[in-house]
Order: structure tokens, then C-alpha cells, then sequence
């Protein structure tokens, strides 16, 4: 059966997350490094790990599967995740793909050097409405594809 997997520390979307999961009765993991305001649900389940480097990530990475569905804008994450055959997105409603995930961890080392030598300054760019709007039209036709 299909869970979801929230990277929730900075994720923009978990209230959309779980309506959309709420839906389709998917049990969904919310995994942060701090106590984290949650509805109450037997099908929402809070996972606070150790404050450690990549802590989360790694619980993620270790506990998801064939057909889970991970959210985060972790590049590196997503290429755990997808070694594990789970689907990935963003919370632009971006998919991770095998084809697309090389692409990815290079722009981001790029991206990196380009800051630290000052070529670059910034991280991300806002998050807006268009992208809530894809995102939860992406998680509705991922999680459709999926029942069938």
C-alpha cells in the first residue's frame, strides 16, 4: 500500500499533503527534527528525529519503498529515495525522476560552487501560488495513477 512521506522541516505544502492524503486514507509520515503542529489523525504519524546532520533524511531514506511517495526539495534525498523505486516530488509538484535526477545533483553542486565563490548570491526562489496549485495537481494524478 502507498504511504507518504513528508521531508516537513521547510515544506510549504503539508496542509495540502494532508487533505490530498486524507482522500485516499494513505498513512503519511511526517519527519522533522522538532515537534511539528499536526492534525489529528490515526492516519498521520509524526516522526521527531535526533537533531543530527541529514537525520531526517536518513529515516526517510531508510524507511520508504516501491510506490511510497516522498516530499522534499532535497536533492540529494530524492536520489536515496528513488534508489528505493519510491516516487518523488517537490513541492512545486516537481517529479524526480531517474532520467532527471543526474541533472538535478549537478546543477545543485554547480549552484554551490557558484555561491561560495561569490559568482551567485540567493538559494531558491519564493514559492508562489502557481506553484501550490501544481503541486497539488501533480500528488492528485501521481496518487490516481497509483490506485489503478
Amino acid at each position: 500500500m502507498t504511504r507518504i512521506f513528508i521531508d516537513a522541516d521547510a515544506c510549504p505544502v503539508k496542509d495540502e499533503i494532508y487533505r490530498v492524503a486524507g482522500r485516499h486514507k494513505l498513512m503519511t509520515y511526517v519527519v522533522s527534527n522538532s515537534w511539528l503542529r499536526i492534525p489529528q489523525s490515526s492516519l498521520i504519524e509524526q516522526v521527531v528525529v535526533d537533531s543530527g546532520f541529514d537525520a531526517a533524511d536518513n529515516w526517510i531514506a531508510d524507511n520508504t519503498a516501491e510506490k511510497d511517495v516522498v516530499i522534499t526539495s532535497d536533492i540529494p534525498l530524492a536520489d536515496r529515495c528513488l534508489k528505493n523505486k519510491a516516487i518523488v516530488l517537490g513541492p512545486s509538484g516537481k517529479a524526480f525522476t531517474e532520467q532527471s535526477i543526474g541533472m538535478s545533483l549537478a546543477m545543485r553542486d554547480l549552484n554551490t560552487h557558484l555561491r561560495d565563490t561569490g559568482e551567485i548570491s540567493g538559494y531558491n526562489a519564493s514559492f508562489t501560488k502557481k506553484d501550490r496549485s501544481n503541486f497539488l495537481n501533480v500528488l492528485e494524478n501521481t496518487l490516481q495513477k497509483l490506485r489503478k
